[in-house]
C-alpha cells in the first residue's frame, strides 16, 4: 500500500467524526469520512435531482417505447412479452425487462409523459450516490465526490435522465455492477462478485450486448487484484459467468420455448427468434456481421417484409420536436459529425461524454506509471486497470459499430468521471508537492483548454459568452499555475487559488452543456439524449431544411416497429 499512500490518502486515513453515528441522521458523514462528505454529496445529488426532473412537466412521450409500457401495462401477456400494442400481436426489437421501471411507474401513478420519465430521474439520482460510493471506497473521499459531480455534470447524463430513455437504466445497472465487484475483489468476496453478475444480467434485459461490454474490465480487475490464490479466483470468475449468463438469458428464453402461437411475433428477426434479435440484429449486425434470422441493418433500418410475419400495429412514430433545430443558428454545426473512426473525438458524441477525455487518460497512463511497481493487490493499480479496461472496451467497440443514439454513449460517463476525478487530486498533490511532476496539472488544464476550444467549435454559435468565457478562464488559470511554482515567493493562499482556477477551468465546459438542460430547447428529446446545441436534431434525419412530415392518420411510416420516416434510422440499434 506504500505506492498508493504516496499520491492518495488510503480511505481509512480519513477524517473520523467524534461520537456514536446515528443511522437515521443521513445529512451527517458516517464514521471513516471527514464531516463535510455527507453534507457535499447530498448537495451534488440534490443538484443531479433538480437537472434530471427539471424538465418533467414537459417531457414527450418516447415514439414506439411508450406504446409498449401502455401495452405492458394493460396484460400479463404484454408485460411478459414486451409487446406494443394491446392485442400483443408484435413486440419491438427490444427485451421486455427494458421497460419493467416504466411500467411499475405507470401503474403507480398512472400512463402519463412524466411518470414514464420518472424512473429515469431516479436511476439517475442514484447512480449518482453509488458512484460517490465506489470511487471513494477505491480513492477517498474528495476523488468520490469529485467523481460524482462530473457525472452528475455529464451532459449525456444530464439530458437522458429526465427523459423516457432505458438507457438510463442500463448505466445503474453497470454502476452497481462496479460496485458489487468492487466489494468482492476487496476481500475476494463469491457471493458479491456473483451479485455483480445478476447486476449485469439485469442490465442485459435493458440493453442487451450493451451491458456484457463492461465484463472485460471486470474479469481483468477480479484476476488481478482479487487477494486469494489463481485457482480461486478462476473459480470464482466460473461461478459468476454462468450466473450472469443466466440471468442475461432468463427472457430470451422466455420468448424461445413459449410456442409462437402463444405469444407475439419478435421484431428485429425474420424467423420469430428472440436471439436472432438480440445477438444478430441488436447485437453481431451493429459491427457489420449477419447471422441467420436476424434482420438485415441498412443504412435506413428498412424492414424486411417477411411473408409469415402478422401485420404490424400502425403507430405514429415521428417524435415530437421543439421548433424547428435545423433553422435554429444556435445550434448550427460547423462540419458534420463524424461517421467512422473518429466519431468519438468531433461532433455531437463527444461533445455528449468527452469533454474530459485528455484529463482521463493522462491520469489512466500516470497512474499506471506510479504504480506500476505496487502489489498485486494493490486496491488503487486494480481499480486503474478495471477503470481502463471498462473506457477502452466500450470506446473501441463505438468507435467501429454504429452509434444511432447518443444515450448509448452514456456508458462511458462513469469511468470517465472516476478516471477524471482522479486525475484531479494526484495531480493537485503532486503540484503542491512540487518536483517535476508539478508541472502535469498545467499540462492538463492546457490540454483540456485545447481540446474543448475544438469540441465547442462544432457549435460556434452556442453560447458564444460561455465558450470565450471558459477560454479565458483556462488561459488566466494556466497562468496562475505556472506564475504560483515560478515564484519562489508565491503564497499558500496564491496556490491554493491557482488550483481552484485549474479545476473550474477544466470543468466549466462540460458543466455549461449540462446546466443548458434548464432551457426545455437544450433539454434533448426522449428520442436521442442530447444536451445543448444538438438537442432536437433526430439522428440519421435531415442536416438542414424543413421537419420531416407526420405521417397520415392511421399510417406509419417504415411499414413497422423500428422503421423510420424518409429512411431515418430506427430505434433497431438499441440493443
Amino acid at each position: 500500500m506504500s505506492a498508493t499512500l504516496a499520491y492518495l490518502p488510503s480511505p481509512s486515513q480519513d477524517f473520523v467524526p467524534d461520537g456514536k453515528p446515528d443511522r437515521w441522521a443521513v445529512w451527517r458523514s458516517p464514521a471513516g469520512q471527514p464531516r463535510w462528505a455527507r453534507p457535499a454529496l447530498l448537495g451534488i445529488a440534490f443538484v443531479a435531482a433538480v437537472l434530471y426532473a427539471w424538465n418533467l412537466p414537459l417531457v414527450d412521450y418516447a415514439p414506439l417505447y411508450a406504446e409498449a409500457v401502455k401495452s405492458m401495462s394493460g396484460s400479463w401477456k404484454g408485460f411478459l412479452f414486451g409487446a406494443i400494442d394491446a392485442e400483443a400481436t408484435y413486440t419491438l426489437d427490444k427485451l421486455a425487462g427494458s421497460f419493467v421501471p416504466q411500467v411499475i411507474s405507470a401503474k403507480i401513478f398512472g400512463y402519463h409523459e412524466w411518470s414514464l420519465a420518472l424512473p429515469q430521474v431516479i436511476e439517475g439520482v442514484i447512480s449518482v450516490l453509488v458512484l460517490y460510493r465506489v470511487v471513494r471506497r477505491w480513492a477517498g473521499v474528495a476523488p468520490g465526490l469529485l467523481a460524482a459531480g462530473i457525472f452528475a455534470l455529464t451532459p449525456v447524463a444530464a439530458s437522458m435522465f429526465g427523459h423516457s430513455m432505458h438507457d438510463g437504466f442500463l448505466t445503474l445497472c453497470l454502476v452497481l455492477a462496479v460496485d458489487a465487484y468492487q466489494r468482492a475483489v476487496l476481500e475476494a468476496r463469491l457471493r458479491s462478485l456473483v451479485l455483480a453478475g445478476v447486476w449485469v444480467g439485469i442490465g442485459f434485459q435493458a440493453k442487451m450486448l450493451q451491458a456484457w461490454m463492461i465484463l472485460p474490465a471486470l474479469l481483468a480487475g477480479y484476476l488481478l487484484s482479487a487477494p486469494v490464490e489463481s485457482r480461486r479466483r478462476m473459480k470464482h470468475v466460473g461461478i459468476a459467468g454462468v450466473v450472469t449468463l443466466a440471468v442475461s438469458l432468463s427472457w430470451i428464453a422466455l420468448y424461445t420455448f413459449t410456442p409462437a402461437d402463444d405469444r407475439p411475433y419478435v421484431d428485429g428477426s425474420t424467423n420469430n427468434s428472440a436471439a436472432a434479435m438480440v445477438f444478430g440484429y441488436n447485437g453481431l449486425g451493429r459491427v457489420g456481421i449477419s447471422i441467420p434470422g436476424a434482420r438485415e441493418v441498412t443504412d435506413g433500418d428498412v424492414p424486411i417484409v417477411v411473408p409469415d410475419a402478422p401485420p404490424p400495429p400502425m403507430i405514429d412514430i415521428i417524435p415530437a420536436i421543439r421548433g424547428n433545430p435545423w433553422e435554429d443558428p444556435t445550434k448550427a454545426a460547423s462540419r458534420e459529425s463524424p461517421l467512422g473512426w473518429g466519431k468519438l473525438f468531433d461532433g455531437h458524441l463527444p461533445v455528449a461524454v468527452g469533454w474530459l477525455f485528455p484529463l482521463t487518460v493522462l491520469a489512466l497512463l500516470c497512474g499506471l506509471w506510479w504504480w506500476r511497481r505496487a502489489e498485486r493487490t494493490d486496491p488503487v493499480r486494480g481499480g486503474l486497470v478495471m477503470w481502463g479496461v471498462w473506457l477502452l472496451t466500450f470506446g473501441l467497440i463505438f468507435s467501429v459499430g454504429t452509434v444511432p443514439h447518443t444515450a448509448y454513449v452514456a456508458s462511458l460517463a462513469p469511468p470517465v468521471a472516476a478516471l477524471s476525478a482522479l486525475g484531479i487530486v494526484m495531480f493537485w498533490r503532486a503540484y503542491r508537492r512540487g518536483g517535476r511532476q508539478t508541472w502535469l496539472l498545467p499540462l492538463a488544464v492546457a490540454a483540456e483548454l485545447a481540446w474543448g476550444a475544438w469540441l465547442w467549435s462544432h457549435y460556434p454559435n452556442f453560447l458564444p459568452w460561455a465558450k470565450w468565457g471558459t477560454l479565458a478562464l483556462g488561459a488566466v488559470a494556466i497562468v496562475a499555475l505556472v506564475l504560483a511554482r515560478a515564484l519562489k515567493s508565491a503564497s499558500p493562499t496564491m496556490v491554493t487559488a491557482a488550483l481552484a482556477l485549474g479545476v473550474a477551468a477544466v470543468l466549466a465546459a462540460p458543466a455549461t452543456y449540462a446546466f443548458s438542460v434548464l432551457d426545455p430547447d437544450y433539454a434533448g428529446t426522449s428520442y436521442d439524449a442530447n444536451a445543448g446545441p444538438e438537442s432536437g436534431k433526430i439522428p440519421g434525419g435531415p442536416q438542414s431544411g424543413e421537419m420531416p412530415d407526420r405521417p397520415e392518420p392511421g399510417g406509419m411510416p417504415g411499414g413497422i416497429p423500428g422503421g423510420a420516416p424518409g429512411g431515418m434510422p430506427g430505434d433497431g440499434g438499441g440493443g
